[in-house]
């Protein structure tokens, strides 16, 4: 099944759709930016944020927009002024199933799951052809249970938010679509930023998303491969281009197959060289 490609990343930035003053330097800043119409605006400022966002245009090649739930009045509204404007990826915030998207099929979706019931129906609404990504997020998640914080004290994830990642990762993995990793609260944490990122990089995600202008490069610099890991798979690649038909081989004391080839490329994607 083919689904919208998903341009953007490897950093996304959110910004209020209401704070139009922001939105040229959060572009500027990141690789595409999340114009958010749901949690960052109030609910009395909505109808201005949405008057905000089609008096404001940005190139609709680096932009997002984040809509309210399905399950809002918000949603139709939200829609409208999107018609009114050249953007045609939307994120759909706390998508709980396929019904949820009936009205975005004019759109590019990232599908937000955020919930319990968007996590556990991942699969399905990966498989939707007008997805192009799905997207997690651990508190809306944590508070779907009744719960109160997604993290230990120490700043690691607990094991419920760690499965949701998981889950969502491998529904958009099984259906060819990209995964987008949560956004890291603690504005001081860079070095957890950093963790969770370098993470989600060697894993597959496509993209991490911030919630402010300074995480961009930490982002950035995670995805990014180091050199040594990048000189380890061209050099595999063209070992592999002179060994073509051998089947399995050894390079550097290590055997090779077409799993480790595959994780190679994705090095050099990860580079930007292919």
């Amino acid at each position: 099944m083919t689904h919208p490609p998903f341009p953007f990343g490897p950093a996304l930035l959110f910004c209020p759709a209401d704070r139009p003053d922001r939105y040229a330097k959060a572009v500027e800043r990141a690789d595409a930016v999340i114009l958010d119409l749901e949690d960052a605006v109030a609910e009395v400022a909505k109808s201005a944020a949405r008057e905000s966002l089609v008096a404001n245009p940005l190139d609709p090649s680096r932009v997002i927009v984040r809509v309210n739930p399905a399950s809002t009045p918000h949603l139709a509204d939200d829609l409208a002024a999107l018609r009114r404007t050249a953007y045609r990826t939307v994120m759909l915030a706390k998508c709980e199933g396929t019904a949820d998207l009936v009205a975005l099929e004019d759109f590019d979706v990232i599908a937000l799951c955020e919930t319990a019931r968007g996590v556990l129906a991942a699969p399905e609404i990966a498989s939707v052809p007008i997805v192009s990504a799905l997207m997690w997020g651990a508190e809306d998640l944590v508070a779907s249970l009744g719960g109160s914080s997604s993290r230990y004290p120490d700043g690691r994830y607990r094991d419920v938010a760690r499965h949701a990642r998981s889950q969502v990762l491998l529904a958009a993995g099984a259906h060819g679509v990209a995964a987008i990793d949560a956004v890291h609260l603690d504005l001081a944490d860079a070095d957890g930023l950093r963790a969770e990122a370098e993470d989600a990089a060697v894993l597959g995600f496509a993209a991490t998303a911030c919630v402010h202008p300074r995480q961009v490069e930490v982002v950035r610099a995670a995805y990014a491969p180091s050199p040594e890991r990048l000189e380890w798979a061209q050099a595999l690649l063209a070992e592999a281009a002179v060994r073509e038909g051998d089947g399995v081989f050894a390079f550097r004391g290590q055997m090779v197959d077409a799993p480790l080839l595959q994780q190679a490329e994705a090095v050099v994607r990860r580079a930007g060289l292919q």
